[in-house]
Parts: structure tokens; sequence; C-alpha cells
């Protein structure tokens, strides 16, 4: 078996979600996996019983230190969000033997930009997000069809075929107020490079994050809901 041979940057990056990024972009590139995007969502509730989930990352920003993913707020992981706004991440490549891990505080994203991806979606996607109440028991599939046949209805259009694509009709659907974006905010981040005989490469970064007041005084950039400390980059053993 051949062993892999890549190691992280020494010294360190001063930022780890640069780095990141650029993974993210290069196992996108590489199309060694349909959701190269894909990541697990780690949230808990107010009495700190954990949940997790496969969801898409739809964007890493290193400045000022975010990813942003989408979904409906009234979903469990919506809910427990709104209870204890903090969560986790782990993006896991395995044809490209790396991992990041990435632990922090939860905002919602503006509607502006909830509004702008919204409108990228496909327009099944749209009406199913009015149609389902995400995470909330129904009887059967045909139920599930049944309600988006009546959202469809609603809008004017025609109801889709159960699983299959069909052609835009071309009307708006708006965002639902129930439905948008969130941004973690990176407390610590955590990249891992496989290493042979499992001397796997880690690094973790951390920084401190203080909240803005209401004005936002406490930091003069323009609707950011953090000031961010400078990030301490420290190896760890395998």
């Amino acid at each position: 078996m051949a062993w892999h041979r890549e190691h992280l940057p020494d010294p360190l990056p001063a930022e780890p979600l640069g780095l990141a990024a650029s993974w993210l972009a290069e196992a996108t590139r590489s199309q060694t996996q349909p959701n190269p995007n894909a990541m697990v969502l780690a949230t808990a509730d107010a009495s700190g019983q954990p949940s997790a989930r496969v969801i898409l990352c739809k964007q890493i920003r290193p400045e000022p230190g975010v990813l942003t993913f989408y979904t409906n707020y009234h979903s469990r992981k919506g809910r427990e969000l709104q209870e204890n706004p903090r969560a986790a991440i782990v993006m896991h490549w395995d044809q490209l033997h790396r991992q990041v891990r990435v632990e922090g505080r939860i905002v919602h994203s503006s509607a502006a930009e909830s509004d702008a991806y919204f409108a990228t979606r496909n327009w099944q996607s749209r009406l199913g997000a009015w149609a389902s109440q995400q995470s909330e028991p129904i009887a059967s599939r045909a139920d599930l069809y049944k309600a988006v046949a009546r959202t469809a209805l609603r809008f004017a259009l025609p109801a889709p075929p159960p699983d299959e694509q069909a052609p835009d009709p071309g009307q708006k659907i708006a965002r639902p107020p129930h439905w948008g974006g969130y941004e973690l905010w990176a407390e610590a981040v955590e990249l891992w490079v496989e290493g042979s005989a499992r001397i796997h490469d880690r690094a973790r970064w951390t920084r401190t994050l203080t909240a803005n007041s209401a004005d936002g005084s406490a930091n003069p950039a323009a609707n950011a809901a953090f000031g961010a400390g400078p990030w301490s980059a420290t190896r760890l053993q395998p």
C-alpha cells in the first residue's frame, strides 16, 4: 500500500481557514466524492443532549473566519441552535487524506444573503422548503407529496412529479421566513492530514470571539457579529 506523505505546513499558517478553503476547492475540483462540501454538524439542546447530521457547507470565509450553511430554522437543528447557539462541524475527504474540524458560535446570516442563496436553488427545492415542516412527524410519504402539491397550488404552480426533476416554470418563489442561513464563527479549528503508520499530522488553532454590542461599538466592521482576537496555533500528537 502506498504511504501518504503530505504534511501540514511548517511553520503553521497564521490562520487556518485559508488552508481549509483551499482543501475544499481542491476536493471540489478533483471530484473524488459526490458531495465534497458535505460536513457533519453537531448541535446540542439546552440540556446538553447532542445530535448530529450531514449538511452542506456553502461557503468558507477565512476572513473573518466563518462557515455558512442553510436550513429550516424550525428543524431540530434550528431549535437547538436557538437554545444553544454553538456548534461543531467535521469535513472529511477520505480520498485526499484530509479532515477539518471547527467549533464555534452561531448567528443567522443576513436576510439578503439568505434570499440570494435561496434564489439559486432548483425550483422544486424552493417549493419543498415551503411544503416541508422539517423534523416534524408525518403519516406517510404520500402525505408529504400531498403537502408539496398543496404548496404548488398556493403558488399557482404545477405539482412537480414525485421524485423526478421537472422543467422550471419560471415563476418566482420567495424564501420562506423560517428558512435561511447560519454563520458558524470559528473559535477553534483543527486540521488533520493522514500520516503513514498512523503518525498523522494535526494542528489546532484557537481564538477569542467577543460579541459586538447592538450599536456595533465593539467592532467597527459593518454587520460583524463578533470581534475576533488573533489565532494561536499548536501542533497536536496524533
